[in-house]
Order: structure tokens, then C-alpha cells, then sequence
């Protein structure tokens, strides 16, 4: 994943501190755009493959309709809860909708690591079970910026 940011260098973190980053980290905070223009935000669990975001929505959402009618997202992933040990990432791009919407467990390769991944990271088991009212979204970064305030002490 490309760094893109201008501000912060010595605070930004380096590809494998992203990548590990972004593989433990379990919640992050996906803002959409409203039908009527307004900012709206939610929280989701998610998982990292290395190269994208996959967000497991809810198909009834106000976050599900607002993508399905402009796929352009941010999403904030962050931890820390003194100043000094914040550290964060936020990504930007467009969602692509992936496997059957919604999604009932319909063979699909293309999900079959990202839901063991998922399964594994959120409730320790190997096989995602499918409720058919959730389905999957993948966000490719098309920009990225990260921040780790534990690198403050070092300046």
C-alpha cells in the first residue's frame, strides 16, 4: 500500500507497520455519503488481506444504501488512549460489492480466505457462518494515511 501523505512523515507508519497494523486491529469506522449530501458515520469489523479492506455490512443499512448509490468511502481504523500512544490509519476509496448480496454461503473463491480470515479474527472459528443478511464489501485504498504518535518520543 502507498503512502500518500504529504504532512506527518516521521509519524506515518512503514508498509510492514501498516500491514501489521491493520491485520490486528478488529474495529474501524466506515463514513458514507448520505442521499440528501450529509456525512454519515458507522462502526464495522473488518478484515485486512494485505492488499484490501473487507467490510461485512448489513444489507438493510443506511451505510449498505448509501454505497449502493456512491461507492466512495473513508475508513478510520485507530487505537491508543493517551496522546502519546494514538495511533491510526484512514483509507479512502471506492467499495466493489462482493458474492451474492445478501450473502447465504453461495460458493464464491473469491471469499473463501477472506471469510476464514474473518471467521478466525472475530470469533475463533474456521467457517463464517452466513445469516443471509449480511454481504461483502472490498475497499482497495486509492489513498492512505497513517499517524503513530508513539514516534513523537523519538523527535
Amino acid at each position: 500500500m502507498a503512502a500518500t501523505q504529504r504532512r506527518g512523515r516521521k509519524i506515518m507508519m512503514t508498509p510492514e507497520e501498516l500491514d501489521e497494523f491493520l491485520t490486528t486491529q478488529r474495529t474501524c469506522r466506515v463514513a458514507t455519503v448520505s442521499a440528501d449530501g450529509a456525512p454519515h458515520v458507522s462502526t464495522l469489523w473488518f478484515v485486512w488481506d494485505g492488499k484490501s479492506l473487507w467490510l461485512y455490512s448489513i444489507t438493510r443499512s443506511k451505510r449498505w444504501a448509501d454505497l449502493r448509490r456512491d461507492p466512495r468511502v473513508a475508513v478510520v481504523i485507530d487505537a491508543g488512549e493517551e496522546y502519546d500512544q494514538l495511533r491510526g490509519v484512514e483509507v479512502s476509496g471506492s467499495v466493489e460489492f462482493v458474492g451474492e448480496v445478501p450473502r447465504t454461503g453461495d460458493p464464491c473463491p473469491e471469499l473463501d480466505s477472506v471469510e476464514r480470515l474473518f471467521a478466525r479474527k472475530n470469533f475463533g472459528i474456521d467457517e463464517l457462518p452466513h445469516d443471509g443478511r449480511h454481504a461483502w464489501m472490498r475497499l482497495t485504498p486509492e489513498a492512505t494515511a497513517s499517524w503513530d504518535f508513539r514516534k513523537l518520543a523519538d523527535l
